[in-house]
């Protein structure tokens, strides 16, 4: 047997199964089934690549235009193993001609390299097809992870774009938590954005993948969602538990607005924002900004809860109104704290109202509680 029939994301997938790292699903299956397939294509693919496109469609040479392979947009609910499985086919694509983006860097990038292009050439109208062909003479396989579209200076210009980078044969694979034809819904001037839709459906094959089974949430069973006490041991566990629920990303800070204010995540990456005690309990928050939160994200990391004598009552009365918060929409918590959820506020005049946040906490370390569908449909 040739080594090309060994070789692919679908058999890197089957030995993670025998090796148990990963469960049997079928769905999956599927998805990992499809990459295979179009890793066969991308194997004896020949792009047009380099800004030849445009001379095909002018008629100025005679090399035929090789019709590039079908993408593949897998779309479902988080945890469901989307960003594994497109990691499993990149990494199994030989080859420096291709690159796995975030997608909202990429087109952070896009936006700074349209504005260096006009600084340089005031002239320049429209930059978009020259950068898209400035990037098929990189990369004709481009991974996107994470695949939404929030706001209009990316609406925009996706249509332009996508089709500069189709004529020059770059082929995209992509994750999103939306079918195609949810993207931008309800966005400003969305009936122009229309057509990048269209465009995309007839570039990429669309997948729903929709597994019965949650990997993030078997993830936090496995792993423990309360360390105690505080330390390295602790710190440890929450930094591996904000790598496995995003797939290793790097995260970043992001903003929020409660009620007319901004509430600041030091730290989120898919869905799972990173917090420590102090940043959200001994600052003047109060239930709006905690709601928010909730709403935002289907994890919360917290670190560092310390003792909550009666010296720490404002500490203590807003760790009750945040869990409270979290509790109600079904955001999972990972924590560190100093001593178990009982044994946190003993005595003071917040020891009673405390009794049912120690409760909520420990439920909240339930497999059960892990597992319940989350409040918020956006998660």
């Amino acid at each position: 047997m040739s080594d090309i029939n060994l070789t692919g994301p679908l058999f890197a997938y089957r030995e993670m199964n025998r090796e148990g790292d990963l469960h049997h699903d079928p769905v999956q299956a599927l998805a990992v089934e499809k990459l295979q397939s179009l890793w066969y294509a991308l194997s004896a693919y020949k792009p047009v690549g380099g800004g030849s496109g445009w001379r095909e469609r002018l008629g100025l040479t005679r090399r035929p235009a090789e019709p590039a392979p079908q993408g593949l947009y897998l779309y479902g609910p988080v945890g469901r193993g989307k960003s594994m499985l497109m990691d499993l086919f990149y990494e199994s694509v030989a080859g420096d001609h291709k690159r796995r983006v975030h997608f909202h860097e990429f087109m952070l990038e896009i936006h700074d390299t349209m504005h260096r292009w006009r600084q340089r050439d005031g002239k320049l109208q429209d930059p978009l097809p020259k950068i898209a062909t400035e990037i098929a003479k990189e990369t004709w396989l481009i991974c996107f992870d994470e695949f939404q579209v929030e706001n209009i200076a990316d609406a925009m210009i996706l249509g332009r774009l996508f089709e500069g980078l189709f004529d020059e044969g770059v082929v995209v694979v992509a994750t999103s938590n939306r079918h195609p034809d949810e993207l931008y819904e309800g966005g400003l001037q969305r009936d122009r954005f229309v057509p990048f839709i269209e465009i995309l459906k007839g570039r990429i094959d669309v997948l729903e993948l929709e597994a019965e089974r949650d990997y993030r949430r078997d993830r936090l069973v496995d792993m423990g969602v309360y360390h105690t006490p505080l330390g390295a041991n602790s710190n440890a566990a929450l930094d591996a538990a904000f790598t496995a629920l995003t797939d290793n990303a790097a995260g970043e800070p992001a903003e929020l607005t409660a009620t007319g204010r901004k509430v600041i995540v030091p730290l989120a990456a898919k869905g799972v924002a990173r917090f420590s005690f102090a940043e959200l309990c001994e600052k003047p928050l109060g239930a709006p900004d905690y709601l928010a939160i909730a709403r935002a994200y289907h994890t919360v990391i917290l670190s560092g809860i310390p003792m909550l004598p009666p010296a720490k009552r404002n500490e203590a009365k807003r760790l009750v109104t945040l869990v409270d918060a979290l509790y109600e929409h079904k955001v999972n918590v990972v924590a560190s704290a100093a001593a178990q959820p009982d044994e946190l506020s003993p005595e003071g005049d917040t020891a009673f109202a405390f009794e049912r946040t120690a409760s909520r906490l420990i439920e909240m370390q339930s497999e059960e509680y892990i597992q319940a569908p989350q409040l918020d449909a956006n998660m």
